[in-house]
This record gives structure tokens, C-alpha cells and sequence, in this order.
């Protein structure tokens, strides 16, 4: 799908008001967009390259409360309880693969956030599927019929989840020089297969078993238990459960692939979280993503 048709898809969510100033935007404005934002008693925004921008101007582009309902409507198919494990987390998954941030009033129950009510800001972000991205990776990758733990390291905004999902894809379709293999993902803010009544908007592979909103401890348990996976993926480290399980699941002889936020390997040395990982010896290659006059560059270099 080409990156103005993403954007059509992505905007049948809106209101009818609103969806006309998206559909007035120039090809370009349309390819170039990343994220559309709803925040009530303000104008309708578009995010590209790094900058809000208004999608018109007057009261009929100012975003209403009703707004923010038709949204939430549109996407569950006005089946809010459907989705509401979910939209306690912050987010909702439209057809099609668009991930829908939610803010609004928390509703607390036994300390924890049970829904979400009187929405006061939504953002539509338009993943866009790099088919092929990680090819050359793979081949990298393989080595003597194996593949290593895998850890890629990027800044935010740099594409680690881009990549990390056309490697998944590539790892269980199999290419010219590796075989498929079974992939375990643990998708659990919905970003990479983006599930949508169990089935993936963005194509994972053939081969590809998805666990969708599961916090990635239990999801890595529960993958080993059930699916005997080959690779298991995960998107964002950011706990020391993460790092146990992932152990787990390396003694057991599955390779484990993830994402960590770090600029560079001096900045995800310094990370505690990380210190813990090499202790643990779950990775032996670093995928580093760094932009250089604009065009994205991967180094791979050994972490042992």
C-alpha cells in the first residue's frame, strides 16, 4: 500500500468534519504524515518531520468531546467493551494496523486503571510497513546455520520497531541462505502486527504466532509453554522481569530478538538494564540505527 493510501485508510476513523480537512492535504502532506492528533478545543493536528502542523483553520477544524466518541465508535465498530483491556492501557487498534492513542479520565479500582472515560485527546499513528527493510540483515545475521540473540538499539523516532518487524517477517518467510523459522511475538502495545479481531494488519510471516497486549514477561512464559517457538520477539525492554524471562527462554534454546532504547553502545552500556542483559548473555549482536543527512544506516557489531 502506497504512503498517500495508508493515509486514506488511516483517517476513515474520523468524523466526517474532520476527515475533509485530511482529505484537502496535499500528496505530499499526506505521505509525509506520521501521526494525526485529536485534543478537545483545539485544532485538528498532523505530525511530520518532528512538527505539529494545523490541518485547517476555523471552528469547523477545532475538535469537539463528540469527536473523540466517533473515533473511539468508529475503530471498536460501537463495540466499546470489546476493547476495553486495551483502552485501559491507553490505546485502541484499528482495522487496518492504526494504533489509536487515548487520554483522558482514569478510572481506578483496587490501585489499578480498570477504563478510560471523557476522552480529552487521541493520536492516530500511521505505521508504515518497510517490506524488505531487513533482508540484508538476515543474511548478516545467519551464521553457521544459527541465528544470535538479537538486541537493536535506537534513538526514539529512528524506526526500531519498523525494523524489528520486517525481521520478524523475513525470519519466518525465510530467504535465499536461512531457513523460516517459528516466531513467538509479544506484541504487547499492539505496535508491530497490529492485530485487529485476531488477525494482523502488518504482515509478521507465515510462521508467526502472535501474543497481542500482553505484558512481555507473561507473554514470553506463555509462548514457551504453548507454541514452541524458534525466535522470540519483543519491542522495548524496560524491566528486570523482561530481562528473567528472556533467560528463561534462552536456556531453553530460543533466540531472542528485542528492541532497547539507546542512542549508541555507549549510552546502552551506561543503561542498569542492560548490564543485566549482558550478565545474563541473552544477546551476542547489536543492531545499532543511526541517521546520517537523513537516510538510516544499520551497524551490527558484536556485544561479546
Amino acid at each position: 500500500m502506497r504512503e498517500e493510501e495508508r493515509f486514506d485508510a488511516a483517517i476513515r476513523c474520523l468524523p466526517l468534519r474532520l476527515k475533509r480537512f485530511a482529505q484537502a492535504l496535499s500528496l505530499e502532506e499526506k505521505q509525509k504524515t506520521e501521526e494525526i492528533r485529536l485534543r478537545t478545543g483545539q485544532p485538528l493536528t498532523l505530525l511530520r518531520d518532528g512538527r505539529e502542523y494545523p490541518a485547517g483553520e476555523g471552528a469547523e477544524c477545532v475538535v469537539v468531546p463528540e469527536d473523540l466518541e466517533t473515533v473511539c465508535n468508529i475503530v471498536t465498530g460501537f463495540s466499546r467493551y470489546t476493547a476495553l483491556e486495551t483502552l485501559k492501557k491507553g490505546y485502541l487498534t484499528a482495522e487496518g494496523g492504526f494504533r489509536v492513542g487515548v487520554t483522558g479520565f482514569a478510572v481506578r479500582q483496587g490501585g489499578e486503571i480498570t477504563a478510560l472515560r471523557d476522552f480529552s485527546s487521541m493520536a492516530i499513528r500511521i505505521a508504515r510497513q518497510r517490506i524488505g527493510l531487513a533482508e540484508d540483515l538476515c543474511h548478516e545475521l545467519w551464521q553457521e546455520g544459527q541465528l544470535p540473540g538479537t538486541l537493536i538499539a535506537a534513538a526514539p523516532g529512528l524506526g526500531k520497531t519498523t525494523l524489528l518487524r520486517d525481521l520478524i517477517r523475513s525470519l519466518s518467510y525465510g530467504g535465499s541462505g536461512f531457513p523460516p523459522v517459528r516466531v513467538g511475538l509479544v506484541d504487547e502495545r499492539g505496535e508491530i502486527a497490529a492485530m485487529h479481531s485476531g488477525v494482523p494488519q502488518l504482515d509478521v510471516g507465515p510462521r508467526t504466532d502472535v501474543l497481542d497486549a500482553c505484558p512481555k514477561a507473561e507473554g514470553i512464559e506463555l509462548l514457551l509453554r504453548a507454541m514452541n517457538p524458534q525466535v522470540i520477539a519483543v519491542d522495548e525492554i524496560t524491566a528486570a522481569e523482561d530481562i528473567a524471562a528472556m533467560s528463561r527462554a534462552a536456556n531453553c534454546g530460543v533466540t531472542m530478538i528485542a528492541t532497547i532504547h539507546a542512542a549508541d553502545r555507549k549510552e546502552l552500556m551506561a543503561k542498569p538494564l542492560f548490564r543485566q542483559l549482558q550478565r545474563q548473555g541473552v544477546f551476542r549482536k547489536l543492531v545499532t540505527i543511526r541517521c546520517d543527512e537523513g537516510e538510516r544506516r544499520y551497524l551490527m557489531e558484536e556485544l561479546r
